[in-house]
């Protein structure tokens, strides 16, 4: 229950960061994706289940202040999650490139997808123009912030499995 609830606390700040202050400081309208960065490292650090969670509430705070269409964000943060929890196994608390990797791979699908449902089908077809103004800036500024975001769920992470184990090791 502890861990529900920092994890649903945890979205809600970095879902208050992205829209407040980093609305303010943002490079030519570009801000990163603090969700996606939440949403992979769930997934990767904690499993399908979890990461699907995350991606859910994610999608869903997404498709409320932001969206046109319900349901549209909580698709693609909830299969990101699921995606990024399959890697669950390969994740290793001290290397750094795996979680880079994904989250870049996620920023970059999720740019994807967004252009190719929401401007491509509107008849919107300049892909250039939107890969190298949105996507590609969005994946850069995504990845530096991740450096640090990341480094501070992996401290909670671990923090709250240490709290886990020593609970569960009273009760045997």
């Amino acid at each position: 229950m502890k861990r529900k609830i920092i994890t649903i606390l945890m979205i809600l700040v970095c879902f208050l960061l992205e829209s407040m202050l980093f609305g303010h400081i943002s490079f030519a309208s570009i801000k990163p994706n603090l969700l996606i960065v939440l949403t992979s490292s769930f997934g990767f650090m904690r499993g399908k289940k979890e990461g699907m969670f995350v991606g859910f509430i994610c999608g869903l705070l997404t498709d409320m202040f932001w969206g046109s269409l319900l349901g549209f964000y909580i698709l693609i943060y909830t299969v990101i999650g699921y995606v990024n929890g399959s890697f669950q196994r390969l994740f290793f608390d001290d290397d750094i490139k795996l979680p880079l990797g994904l989250i870049g791979i996620s920023e970059m699908v999720y740019g994807l997808v967004t252009y190719i449902c929401m401007h491509m089908l509107k008849g919107d077809f300049d892909f250039a123009g939107y890969l190298m103004q949105i996507i590609l800036p969005e994946l850069v500024y995504t990845i530096l912030v991740t450096l640090l975001l990341y480094q501070l769920v992996l401290h909670v992470n671990k923090k709250l499995e240490a709290e886990e184990q020593r609970s569960a090791s009273r009760f045997v």
